[in-house]
């Protein structure tokens, strides 16, 4: 049965994956009773220290582990079924590409990985060349291509057949600071066509630019989790943005700005926000003494 419109993109619910241990070696929890679900049409960012299980989930979802407890859905078809993974297209961190094979060649060939074939096929092969940024290195060899380049030419693969879901794990790693505003800026107009993207990074400011959600996991558990804005927001603190205001007007602000004339305005009144990389960081120093 076909999902319906308001179906989740991606529904984790009480996942837990055990690790069984080998030679002597204890059984280890990736991930512990996790849930969390991405929204059609966000950018969620999943992010967390080396070892807190996100890449154990992703790859859950993916359909490419099998979970233990719990169960894991894309646009309301399990996990574990083939047709769930129709609607997703997936960048690991360190994509491996035929280095004899020019930008088109390799479009083609995961195009008809995907069942793609003839003009529909180049035409979309070239449309993705277009949309990342590689119309001018379509014949040149992959093997010779940057590595932002490479992770362009990912993304490109994996939009090939219009997924739906786009999972990327690690995107800008080992990119340059221009290859990697790149990449952020197609994040963005993925958004903007509609596709659902599934992110986890290091860098953590980076995501900070891109993702409506993030969910910070340590130690296989959930723990912050919500809209960027909302988690990033320092709750006891008020800050008052004001364009052209005078010295005078700042020294006594509160008695002044309602009365002030000329071009002084208040901009923006709310939380000051603290850094995604500040919030991480707290969010997991608070669970360390939770270790098992």
């Amino acid at each position: 049965m076909p999902p319906s419109a308001s179906t989740s993109a991606v529904s984790v619910e009480n996942l837990t994956k055990v690790f069984k241990g080998h030679l002597g070696r204890k059984s280890f929890v990736a991930v512990r009773e996790l849930s969390f679900t991405v929204a059609a049409g966000e950018v969620y960012g999943l992010i967390g220290p080396n070892g807190s299980g996100k890449s154990t989930t992703m790859k859950v979802v993916l359909g490419l582990l099998a979970a233990d407890e719990g169960r894991t859905q894309i646009f309301g078809r399990d996990s574990t079924t083939v047709q769930s993974r129709q609607d997703v297209g997936f960048l690991p961190e360190n994509p491996y590409f035929y280095k004899h094979l020019t930008g088109m060649e390799t479009l083609l060939f995961y195009g008809r990985l995907c069942g793609l074939g003839g003009g529909r096929l180049r035409a979309r092969a070239r449309e993705m060349l277009a949309l990342t940024g590689l119309e001018d290195a379509a014949e040149r060899r992959v093997g010779g291509y940057s590595k932002g380049m490479l992770q362009r030419i990912g993304l490109a693969q994996a939009l090939i057949h219009e997924p739906r879901l786009l999972v990327l794990d690690e995107p800008t790693a080992g990119v340059d600071p221009a290859g990697s505003r790149k990449i952020r800026d197609l994040i963005i107009e993925f958004k903007q066509r509609g596709i659902t993207v599934l992110v986890t990074s290091h860098l953590l400011e980076q995501l900070q630019e891109v993702c409506d959600r993030v969910g910070i996991m340590s130690h296989g558990r959930m723990v912050r989790e919500g809209r960027l804005d909302e988690l990033i927001a320092v709750e006891n603190q008020t800050e008052i943005v004001l364009e052209e205001a005078s010295p005078e007007l700042l020294a006594r602000i509160r008695a002044l700005v309602a009365a002030e004339g000329g071009g002084s305005r208040v901009l923006q009144m709310g939380n000051p926000r603290t850094t995604l990389e500040r919030l991480f960081l707290k969010a997991t120093d608070d669970t360390s003494s939770d270790a098992p």
